[in-house]
């Protein structure tokens, strides 16, 4: 199984006409994604990569039928108005990969979601990937890269930084440890789902046999996560990594949502909320595999 996203999951495109929406369309099809319709107002009647391109949406909604996940390759400023359009068409779930989103448009349109019961993974997210199934956005880079390096197994991986869930996917898969579904949370600083929101995710999951978190400075995404523990709403093996633990208050690390503010979001305060929940936190990233071999049996996550 996987969360978000399997082999099932009816994907559009929005964007598809532009460069980026093209390339990571090729991708996405030769992974495997179920990539029915692309949308790029004007162009309709069109196509990329043999897939239909419609001027909204709704058009495409009306051909295809409902329609459960859109990809947004649109610039920052026009994002919401794709993210609303397609959650207004009945899509429920969306990708949003670009950065620089005005502030006031992702609080929006992550508004507008939790209205419709809707989810946004993003904005600034490299995407996710579900190991053997279906991929959305840039994660996995290339087919050739996303097989071999995203295999299929029992971990799920939850990261703050899009290159480092790659990095982590890939020194799992070293060791012998597969995946169900890897995914960047975002780059900006109010996000869609969080931490907090995707564990249960991975707690319903019957794949998922124990899950990385790689956090960074900034935010309260790692405690709220340890919340979710606490509460007992996840129960399997955490391991976490949190990233910038030695720059000081107010310097920004890496992205806009990464940097801390009147004390909260310091490393130490994630480490201390996640030890005390029972997650195995880690001082530097190439524990990650070697931790959770001493946790799970890598054979029986193959």
């Amino acid at each position: 199984m996987a969360i978000l996203i399997s082999e099932n999951t009816k994907v559009l495109i929005q964007g598809i006409t532009g460069r980026e929406g093209s390339a990571r369309t090729r991708f996405m099809l030769d992974y495997g994604t179920k990539v029915l319709a692309g949308v790029s107002p004007g162009r309709g009647g069109s196509e990329v990569w043999g897939v239909p391109v419609f001027n909204s949406v709704k058009e495409a909604a009306e051909e295809f039928g409902p329609i459960d996940a859109s990809v947004t390759f649109v610039p920052g400023p026009q994002v919401k108005n794709a993210v609303i359009e397609a959650m207004e068409a009945g899509v429920s779930f969306v990708v949003v990969p670009a950065e620089r989103v005005p502030l006031h448009d992702s609080l929006e349109m992550i508004a507008m979601a939790h209205r419709e019961g809707a989810r946004i993974l993003g904005p600034g997210s490299l995407g996710l990937l579900s190991a053997g199934k279906a991929a959305m956005g840039w994660l996995g880079g290339t087919e050739e890269f996303a097989r071999e390096s995203f295999k299929p197994g029992s971990v799920g991986v939850m990261s703050r930084s899009g290159g480092q869930t790659s990095t982590v996917v890939w020194s799992l898969t070293r060791t012998g440890i597969g995946i169900t579904t890897a995914l960047h949370v975002g780059a900006e600083p109010v996000l869609g789902l969080s931490f907090a929101e995707i564990l249960p995710l991975f707690e319903a999951d019957e794949e998922t046999e124990a899950v990385v978190l790689f956090g960074e400075i900034g935010t309260v995404a790692e405690e709220e996560a340890a919340e979710v523990v606490k509460e007992g709403r996840f129960t399997k093996p955490l391991v976490a990594y949190i990233a910038g633990r030695t720059l000081p208050a107010g310097m920004r690390f890496s992205h806009a949502s990464a940097i801390i503010e009147g004390g909260r979001g310091t490393a130490e305060s994630k480490v201390e909320a996640l030890i005390k929940v029972g997650a195995r936190v880690v001082e530097h990233p190439q524990e990650i595999a070697t931790t959770l071999t001493e946790i799970l049996k890598v054979g029986e996550l193959q």
